[in-house]
């Protein structure tokens, strides 16, 4: 059995994949540029993909390829369409990286809360011995106990940022789309005028693209935060830009983007200096511990096809 990794590179330099040596021939590439897709996947039995694109117009060439595994919960970069037609099983994975993505995410919400940007530059840059003054308040921050956050998508890691809100004493307000009893669960539309902080946490689906737009923003609070550690495409990143720029809403943090890495020409570009600005190059998921399991995952995803066992299949 041959097995491919085409975009090793995404999940880090300190990871290693030589369990996969167990399985059978192993050939593992840092990066794959889309026209090389084709080439390299042409012999290959087993694929492992993190980013690169897989669709009909290189699949086509893989005439051995029986499984892809994405190492991602997400799999929107794969034409399951096509797979099924072709009998080309798609397993992703689950659960790996809850833990990761919901701290990064509070993370991000307590960083532009209390607005530490700003305060650890005015240490740095020498403001604070300058000043003469034990302390400084400037820019005023305040406790979120009894606020309201908003979980836009209440699964795994919903669910953990749900938890962890309670925790810190907030409000939780949910969107999901099959409501639940064990949380509030409300409209999109009073989820965005009621809350505080806002997180984002649902897959790109044709459902979910450009949940959050200029409509939706217009009925946030002017001091929301909102965090987007799910997919780049769920708000419109100009919309974004111009509640920013516009001082419409409070501040922003951001993981993911629609094009990655963001070329020049994206309109964070705009922002990303600002101090009510937190981005991040999709790092979220990506623990340590995160990546171990996930790459424990798909080992048990490859054992498991060829065992004729359905292992977190997303084709079927």
């Amino acid at each position: 059995m041959k097995i491919t990794v085409l975009d090793k590179s995404t999940l880090g330099k300190d990871l290693s994949l030589d369990l996969f040596d167990n399985l059978g021939e192993v050939e593992k590439f840092d990066v794959t540029l889309p026209d090389e897709v084709s080439t390299r996947i042409e012999s290959s039995d087993v694929v492992i993909i993190n980013k690169v694109k897989l669709n009909e117009s290189n699949l086509k060439y893989a005439k051995k390829l029986k499984l892809i595994c994405v190492a991602a919960t997400g799999y929107d970069n794969v034409d399951t369409l096509y797979c099924k037609a072709n009998n080309i099983a798609v397993c992703n994975v689950v659960g790996y990286s809850s833990d990761s993505v919901a701290q990064v995410t509070v993370s991000m919400v307590l960083n532009l809360i209390n607005h530490l940007n700003e305060y650890t530059r005015f240490v740095k840059d020498g403001s604070y011995t300058k000043s003469g003054i034990q302390n400084c308040l400037v820019p005023v921050y305040h406790e979120i106990r009894g606020k309201t956050w908003g979980i836009i998508g209440l699964g795994g890691i919903g669910r953990q940022v749900a938890e962890i809100a309670k925790a810190f004493g907030c409000n939780v307000l949910a969107y999901k789309r099959k409501p639940v009893d064990d949380y509030i669960c409300v409209s999109i539309e009073k989820l965005m005028k009621e809350s505080d902080i806002i997180s984002i946490h649902v897959p790109l689906t044709d459902e979910t693209k450009n949940l959050i737009n200029s409509n939706m923003l217009s009925l946030a609070k002017k001091d929301v935060v909102i965090v987007n550690a799910a997919r780049g495409a769920v708000w419109n990143e100009e919309a974004i830009t111009n509640a920013i720029e516009e001082e419409k809403i409070g501040g922003i943090g951001c993981d993911v983007y629609s094009i990655e890495p963001m070329g020049s020409e994206h309109p964070f570009n705009r922002i990303c200096t600002r101090e009510n600005v937190c981005l991040t190059p999709h790092m979220a998921w990506g623990s340590y511990e995160a990546r171990v399991r996930c790459v424990n995952e798909i080992y048990e995803n490859i054992k498991a096809y060829f065992n004729g066992e359905i292992r977190n299949r997303v084709d079927i």
